[in-house]
């Protein structure tokens, strides 16, 4: 069954007056009478009339709509969606997602392909989040969600992903852990993936113990490619005794994996996560993470763009919000045959048990130059 859309040529038709009055009506221009107006706002309401935004945009030069691009919905950027609907009530303007379906997140310039199809007649602005390249030169406003590496010039909100990754691995050290494997995600070019690899490499640095790169994976968006790095990492001949992943998913098939191999979390194994999306609560044990405050991504990510097709300059330019530690029950000190006198990974373990960690640093005050100290090694 098909439904016949109202079209403009149904009002005028339906009121008795010409397309081109109601064409007046509508853009609210003078010379119609005010009865002729009542009349045709009356069967406009009547048979439901919605202009078309491309012929909306075609007379204003705006939609009134801001978009919001993601490569899959999934629970990151759900949560993201949650605050830029919050963010685009009262406003005026209407909001739009566009996913594309989970096809375009491993191709680098996926944002550019898709924004393309909307910018100019569908949306005025968008909301672009996890963009693989800059967004420089795009030519609709943008504002981007945790940001290309390239130094954008548009403006950009992330969250402290340096320092959430160092609350991660000093958790679990505090707890005696020494051998401590992660679980990043590619693309390797979004500031937060190399973000949070670099608070991983700081924080074992600041307890004196040396990077391990064999301790190290890369699990991609794929739920197949996450089990298959936890995998890895858990038949290592002297596997780790807790893993911190980049984000809350990979986690959880971390546990999942675990479970298969005849481990229990966390007895045998620690695990810790990044995100704390709502999934990281429903797992048991509970999921301890670290917490990106991803609703208020979202709602500022809107709000500055907002700022930005009203003609305004953004109060920041680039914003990064704290993140912070959620402790649950996914986390425990070592299993005691991990620190057994006479194995490297006991001797480590026994060494640091209990041994004072360096004073967490601010949130932001030492990010920048310890990410470029990374960056250089």
């Amino acid at each position: 069954m098909t439904t016949h859309r109202v079209t403009i040529r149904d009002v005028a038709s339906q009121a008795g007056v010409s397309v081109a009055t109601v064409s007046k009506v509508l853009n609210e221009r003078h010379g119609v009478a005010v009865s002729t107006v009542e009349r045709v706002r009356a069967v406009i309401e009547q048979l439901g009339y919605e202009s078309s935004l491309v012929a909306r945009s075609l007379r204003n030069h705006r939609t009134n709509v801001v978009g919001v691009l993601v490569w899959a919905i999934e629970p990151y950027s759900a949560e993201l969606l949650k605050g830029a609907a919050r963010a685009i009530k009262g406003t005026g303007y209407e909001l739009v997602v566009y996913s594309t379906g989970g096809e375009g997140g491993g191709h680098i310039g996926w944002e550019r392909r898709y924004l393309s199809r909307l910018s100019g007649t569908l949306i005025d602005g968008a909301v672009l989040v996890t963009p693989t390249v800059s967004a420089e030169g795009i030519g609709s406003p943008v504002v981007a969600v945790d940001p290309h590496v390239g130094g954008d010039a548009v403006p950009t909100v992330d969250a402290d992903n340096f320092r959430g990754a160092q609350l991660a691995v000093e958790h679990l050290l505090a707890l005696g852990h020494r051998r401590i494997g992660f679980l990043g995600r590619p693309p390797r070019d979004l500031e937060s993936g190399k973000q949070r690899e670099y608070g991983y490499r700081a924080a074992l640095e600041a307890a004196g113990i040396a990077f391990d790169p064999e301790l190290v994976r890369a699990a991609g968006y794929e739920e197949s490619e996450s089990t298959e790095a936890a995998r890895q990492l858990l038949e290592l001949p002297e596997r780790p005794t807790a893993i911190f992943a980049a984000n809350d998913l990979s986690a959880i098939s971390t546990m999942e994996v675990a479970l298969t191999l005849g481990m229990t979390v966390p007895d045998d194994l620690s695990v810790i996560g990044f995100d704390n999306v709502p999934e990281s609560t429903m797992v048991r044990p509970g999921l301890t993470t670290i917490e990106q405050p991803l609703q208020l991504m979202g709602q500022r990510a809107v709000e500055m763009l907002l700022e930005v097709l009203a003609g305004r300059e953004p109060s920041q330019r680039r914003l990064r919000l704290p993140t912070r530690l959620v402790v649950r029950e996914s986390c425990a000190p070592p299993p005691l045959s991990a620190r057994r006198p006479g194995t490297a990974a006991g001797a480590a373990a026994s060494a640091g048990a209990g041994a004072e960690l360096p004073a967490a640093r601010g949130a932001s005050a030492d990010t920048d130059a310890a990410s470029a100290a990374y960056e250089q090694s």
